[in-house]
């Protein structure tokens, strides 16, 4: 079992050697030896930036430790060399994309185990038994890239269970399974933990589903400057007062087919490699409402909104404002439709808040509305005051909100969004559904949302339409 301590522990990201206002400050904590904790706290409060640290990125790659240090099993981890401690620790990140170097899941994981200077015989079994724990088999031969978002985090846990590491970390591990892959994932966890006596560290806002796994949760507080251990009281509390939307409750209403519509598909076919993803004779979207979209990991959401958006290749009729998408002109096209990537970062084309912000108020078909509204909206997602900060120096959450604003800025009349809740905590994601409905109600806009974090969202939806054995369709219930 492993040990892992801070100590006092402050920490600055910098522009060049100069340290900018602390991320955190003279934190200290104790983290249960052998023990499965939770880590909670608003977006933007350094969660990812504390795991980071434990993992030993940091300082290395980004920052300074400006006070304190952090221990593991009682040395200095600072003093252990990569690779050791490559052997010791292990982080699955919020965004999987960004820890994946190689083209194949074997590829990657083979490539993981190198790196740990694993014996050669002893690689092949090591992953054998790490994708069979975690019953994806099935994607060893798989290509990344074509992987959907949930599939992806699966990977990197695969990757994490092969390394096999006594201490695992991980940030917002769930934020793009579904919610049976969610249970299935979490259950592994615990008995790695239970029977391997593995030391998981898990940072997530969405507190559903931990009671019956964890021994420890701490909460980190806004500014950084605490890490406080909830009492095994206070944790049942905490837990047990989990404010959700009973998305699952809610009734949908069926769409009046009098509606215009916003997109049409007819005889539509979408195939991944030999893998086919929908058959669909004909379906419609309508004009002016948010429809939710629904569907186990993998089964084509995220391949479906690419298409509508002129990203991916089909066969069949997808009609974007009674013009058929494969021949619109790019320019035109994108005036009127959207596409807010499962990625915040693939969206951002400049360095800072501010110019990202002025891109796409220059781009927008609505410049004088966004104009006067900006410093609002940027006041209710708390995001005044960043004008100068790096985007890719956000937390996650600030990352999605900062993503969503200048996309609605756009003011395109159809939007697609593809899990834009990851990342958020309870208040930030009532801030962006706040956002969402005013401005889909002042600039007449149509949203199709794929999301897998259901609670908090009923108010925002009009129509749900699941994706199930290759086609879609209208339902009243998420069931």
């Amino acid at each position: 079992m492993a040990t892992v301590s801070v100590d006092h522990l402050s920490f600055s990201y910098t522009i060049g050697d100069e340290p900018l206002k602390p991320t955190l400050t003279d934190l200290s904590i104790s983290f249960v030896s052998g023990g499965f904790t939770l880590l909670t706290g608003p977006s933007g409060s350094g969660k990812s930036t504390l795991l980071k640290l434990i993992a030993g990125l940091y300082p290395a790659f980004s920052g300074k430790v400006t006070a304190g240090h952090i221990t593991l099993n009682d040395q200095l981890l600072s003093e252990i060399s990569p690779t050791k401690r490559s052997q010791l620790v292990a982080m699955m990140f919020q965004n999987p994309n960004q820890q994946f170097a190689m083209d194949t899941v074997e590829n990657e994981l083979v490539f993981a185990l190198e790196n740990q200077q694993l014996p050669p015989v002893d690689i092949m079994p090591r992953i054998d038994r790490a994708l069979a724990f975690l019953e994806i088999t099935d994607l060893r031969d798989r290509v990344i890239s074509t992987l959907s978002g949930g599939e992806k985090q699966k990977v990197a846990l695969a990757v994490i269970v092969a390394m096999d590491t006594d201490t695992i970390l991980l940030d917002e591990p769930f934020a793009s399974v579904d919610p049976d892959a969610r249970q299935l994932l979490l259950g592994k966890l615990a008995r790695l933990q239970r029977e391997d006596h593995k030391t998981i560290i898990l940072a997530d806002h969405d507190l559903e589903d931990y009671g019956n796994y964890i021994d420890q949760m701490v909460v980190i507080n806004t500014a950084g400057t605490a890490l406080t251990p909830l009492s095994a009281q206070e944790k049942d509390q905490r837990l047990a007062s989990f404010s959700r939307s009973k998305t699952d409750e809610v009734r949908f209403a069926l769409p009046d087919k009098k509606t215009p519509p916003a997109i049409q598909l007819t005889d539509l076919k979408l195939t991944a490699g030999t893998r086919t993803l929908l058959n669909q004779p004909s379906f419609v979207f309508y004009r002016d409402h948010v429809t939710l979209l629904t569907g186990p990991n993998g089964v084509g959401k995220s391949t479906l909104l690419a298409a509508i958006a002129k990203l991916h290749d089909y066969s069949g009729s997808i009609i974007v404002d009674q013009t058929e998408v494969r021949k619109s002109r790019k320019r035109i096209f994108y005036q009127e439709l959207g596409l807010v990537f499962q990625d915040a970062e693939e969206q951002f084309l400049n360095v800072t808040v501010e110019e990202e912000l002025a891109l796409s108020t220059k781009n927008s078909r609505n410049a004088d509305y966004f104009s006067a509204k900006l410093p609002d909206f940027l006041k209710q997602l708390r995001l005044d005051g960043l004008n100068d900060h790096v985007v890719y120096a956000l937390s996650g959450g600030q990352k999605k909100k900062l993503q969503i604003l200048e996309m609605l800025m756009m003011g395109t009349p159809i939007l697609l969004f593809d899990e834009p809740f990851t990342g958020l905590d309870f208040t930030s994601l009532q801030q962006v559904l706040s956002l969402m409905q005013h401005v889909a109600h002042d600039c007449h806009q149509t949203y199709v949302i794929v999301s897998h974090q259901l609670y908090g969202i009923a108010d925002l939806i009009d129509y749900h339409v699941k994706l199930k054995n290759q086609q879609l369709t209208y339902s009243e219930v998420l069931a």
